[in-house]
């Protein structure tokens, strides 16, 4: 892609913080691939200082320096599981009746993608959507914790897209391919670690224009409630990552869309929808 606009568009993850941002210490972390070499670094302006080490365990600058448009961003986690909420939003589902308990699903590890990494369509799909979300990496394991102990347990947040294909989510007996398919979990571009989870705003855009917009304070299960009850009955490890939820109404995506899921002030995700090649 053109290197100018990449850089363009990366650079709104340290610019322009809004209200209630600005007095946070906000890291930005990129995973990202250079050279046929995987590794983890800081994002600082348009240069990313390389880590040594386990990002989750305090890894540190090892010396090298990269320049952000040299490098393709991956999905900035190291996900075992990838764990998601459903119908968290009442913006999302209508006159239905709030459920009792955080409803959960499961994506495939294999479904996560990094910024500007195409969105497969699959040849036998009908009906893609776009799900602009919050989600979090977990950094800390967690098994059995409290809602009030969920903080020290996250390590940041990114944007991501919780991509949906309908048909298969009705006609199928689990959500496997429709949310699970490859590159059907597009996340980033940096993890932000600092920011407050429970202040976000939330904006999709499709094609450049603003189809879905909250915030995490209107989340029906708060983010600490989603990850305290996951972890009741599935332990998190460093590394895996959480969805919390779509706001509104969505619509279907074709060969050729681009879709941006942006949380103010801490970065904008950017992904082109492709059709599948066979």
């Amino acid at each position: 892609m053109n290197a100018r606009w990449f850089a363009v568009a990366c650079a709104v993850l340290l610019t322009g913080l809004p209200a209630g941002l600005g007095a946070q210490t906000l890291t930005h972390y990129v995973k990202y691939e250079a050279a046929g070499r995987v590794a983890w670094g800081l994002l600082e302006g348009q240069t990313i200082r390389e880590l040594q080490g386990n990002v989750f365990e305090g890894a540190k600058p090892n010396g090298r320096t990269l320049k952000l448009a040299e490098v393709k961003l991956l999905a900035p986690a190291e996900a075992k599981k990838v764990v998601a909420a459903g119908l968290n939003y009442r913006s999302h589902i209508g006159e239905q009746p709030a459920a009792k308990y955080v409803g959960l699903f499961a994506k495939m590890p294999t479904s996560l993608v990094g910024h500007t990494a195409d969105i497969i369509y699959p040849a036998d799909a009908t009906t893609l959507h776009y799900e602009a979300e919050v989600c979090l990496v977990i950094g800390k394991r967690a098994k059995n914790i409290t809602e009030a102990q969920v903080k020290e347990h996250v390590f940041g947040v990114t944007p991501c897209n919780d991509v949906s294909e309908r048909a298969w989510q009705k006609a199928d007996l689990q959500w496997f391919r429709a949310k699970g398919s490859d590159t059907f979990g597009p996340m980033g571009p940096s993890l932000v670690r600092g920011a407050d989870y429970n202040k976000l705003s939330l904006i999709g855009r499709l094609n450049g224009k603003v189809v879905q917009e909250s915030s995490t304070d209107m989340l029906i299960f708060p983010i600490d409630t989603i990850v305290s009850y996951v972890s009741r009955y599935v332990t998190l490890e460093p590394g895996d990552v959480v969805f919390t939820g779509t706001p509104g109404t969505t619509q279907a995506m074709k060969p050729g869309d681009t879709y941006e899921v942006e949380i103010k002030g801490l970065g904008v995700l950017r992904n082109t929808v492709v059709a599948e090649k066979r």
